[in-house]
């Protein structure tokens, strides 16, 4: 039996809001596995090369989550759902599969979070699951909610049919650290080629205790990043990483990255006596050592960092990250990233998580600089500032061309915003789309909601949606995930993907996943997780 802390978990999502208005959130391995293709379904000759094929087929296939899906009759066990593109099928990826050495077990929550990447280098797109409710077995202990990552690797008969599975708990990915009741190691995941070449994981262990002078800090947090055959594990203690080892921390609560750089959060970042005002540490991949070098370590309210507002106990700056390429009009290629921060808890004036979010360009030096602070209380953005509406819960940014010198034409920005009323409708949520480097990003914003006429998002607008709380974009597409619908068609969960073109013109109609259609089994409760 599972014991979890619930404000961790996102299964009870009106509380975790509940709790982040409060400003305080508590805290709360396995083998190979060999997944079949779908009878009768085409498989390529060899990996393509593209951007999550895990069929080798050229076409883009989806790995989507439903961590709250019960399997073989336990409650919350979690399922990953591959859906092959071009109408080839899909798969099943849970911890029930005959090739692997582990059981599902309630509340593991497997595919509470993924990535998506070429792990093996054959040219098949891998999927990363995160399971970080896993118990794990210790020297005979059993570790509550230690925490476990699966990669499944794909091949051109399809995923998990290829090499066995790299089944990782921190203790075997990492020798010489421990695995241990509550890190939850996978919480968060991000993962991609890095500009060397070599394939890139980092995983988030928000519950990890470190040790500093023979003091011991509760869920301070920590990052265990692999690069190639090189691990390290980079924490407040790491050289070159701002900010101090405290309690509650919870450093790797959310994860970014590019091909560059990636961006570790620490919601719960006491700044000065402001606790968890939340902090954001930023990270080279060219390795000193085995360990990524630190560039960065990013806050609200000190003046060198030209960021946003002071930083206020609640605001949780860093609780979501989304990194994206950006091309300077003197490089031939994308040197730089613009990194989007959001800060879910940011009281506006004076009301309480309203919410807010800040891009920040960052260069190869570590020097950064800010781009845009976007709140709904800012010139021209469409909306008011409404206490617990958490504008920034989930944040994704894009580069739409990253062949070209980057302009604010080529970049997006969504910002989900789960708590907002939609009509009656208390708490559906909705989805607000900005053009951060322009001069007013609110100027062209748009706002995605389910209901209304010319909605992009089909289906009626219902209490306690949180429409956007899976948010998660590519250069061509975005993807809006309502795993908590309450909307009778979608009550197992949805997922909308749409391209970005289709959001700039405001027209057409988002492609729907969702249980019981598309070959998908009408089973689940939480579909539609898709950030990382």
């Amino acid at each position: 039996m599972k014991v979890t802390a619930v404000g961790w978990s996102v299964r009870g999502i009106h509380r975790v809001l509940g709790a982040l208005a409060g400003a305080v959130v508590s805290m709360a391995a396995a083998g190979p596995v060999q997944a079949q293709p779908v009878a009768g379904t085409a498989v390529a000759a060899a990996c393509s090369g593209a951007a999550s094929d895990f069929n080798g087929d050229g076409v883009f296939d989806q790995a989507i989550g439903d961590p709250e899906a019960s399997v073989d009759g336990v409650a919350n066990a979690g399922v990953v759902r591959v859906v092959y593109g071009g109408g080839k099928g899909t798969v099943e990826l849970t911890q029930a599969l005959s090739s692997v050495d582990a059981t599902p077990e309630q509340g593991d929550q497997f595919g509470f979070s993924r990535a998506v990447y070429d792990a093996d280098g054959d040219g098949c797109s891998d999927v990363v699951v995160g399971v970080p409710y896993e118990d794990v077995l210790v020297d005979g202990v059993n570790r509550v909610d230690a925490g476990a990552v699966y990669v499944f690797h794909g091949s051109p008969s399809g995923i998990g049919t290829g090499a066995p599975v790299d089944a990782w708990t921190q203790r075997t990915l990492h020798p010489g650290t421990a695995s241990e009741a509550y890190d939850r190691f996978g919480y968060a995941l991000a993962a991609g080629t890095a500009a060397s070449g070599d394939p890139w994981l980092a995983v988030g262990v928000p519950g990890e205790s470190v040790t500093v002078d023979d003091v011991a800090h509760t869920e301070a947090g920590q990052v265990e990043y692999k690069q190639g055959s090189a691990v390290c594990g980079v924490n407040q203690n790491t050289p070159g990483v701002g900010g101090v080892v405290e309690a509650y921390d919870r450093m790797g609560m959310a994860l970014a990255g590019t091909n560059r750089y990636f961006a570790a959060g620490s919601p719960g970042e006491a700044v000065g006596t402001e606790e968890f005002a939340g902090a954001v540490a930023v990270f080279s991949h060219t390795l000193d050592g085995s360990c990524p070098v630190a560039l960065a370590g990013l806050g609200q309210g000190r003046a060198a960092d030209a960021l946003p507002d002071s930083a206020e106990a609640g605001d949780q700056f860093g609780a979501s990250l989304s990194m994206t390429g950006y091309r300077p009009s003197n490089q031939t290629y994308n040197s730089d990233a613009l990194l989007a921060i959001g800060v879910p808890g940011e009281a506006v004036g004076s009301v309480r998580s309203a919410g807010l979010v800040a891009v920040v360009r960052v260069q190869p030096s570590g020097a950064y600089t800010s781009v845009a602070s976007i709140d709904t209380s800012s010139a021209d953005v469409e909306g008011t500032p409404a206490a617990s509406d958490f504008f920034g819960q989930r944040v994704t940014i894009a580069n739409t061309d990253t062949s070209v010198v980057t302009t604010s034409g080529t970049v997006r920005l969504a910002v989900s915003v789960p708590g907002r009323d939609v009509g009656d409708a208390k708490d559906a949520g909705a989805v607000q789309i900005f053009r951060p480097l322009d001069t007013s990003p609110g100027a062209s914003d748009k706002v995605l909601t389910r209901g209304g006429a010319g909605s992009l998002l089909p289906g009626p607008a219902t209490a306690r949606d949180y429409t956007g709380m899976s948010l998660w974009s590519g250069s061509n597409t975005l993807y809006v995930g309502v795993p908590y619908s309450k909307e009778p068609a979608t009550s197992k969960g949805v997922l909308y993907t749409m391209p970005w073109s289709a959001v700039d013109a405001g027209s057409g109609t988002a492609t729907t996943y969702r249980p019981g259609a598309g070959g998908l089994p009408d089973e689940g409760a939480s579909f539609g997780v898709i950030h990382g």
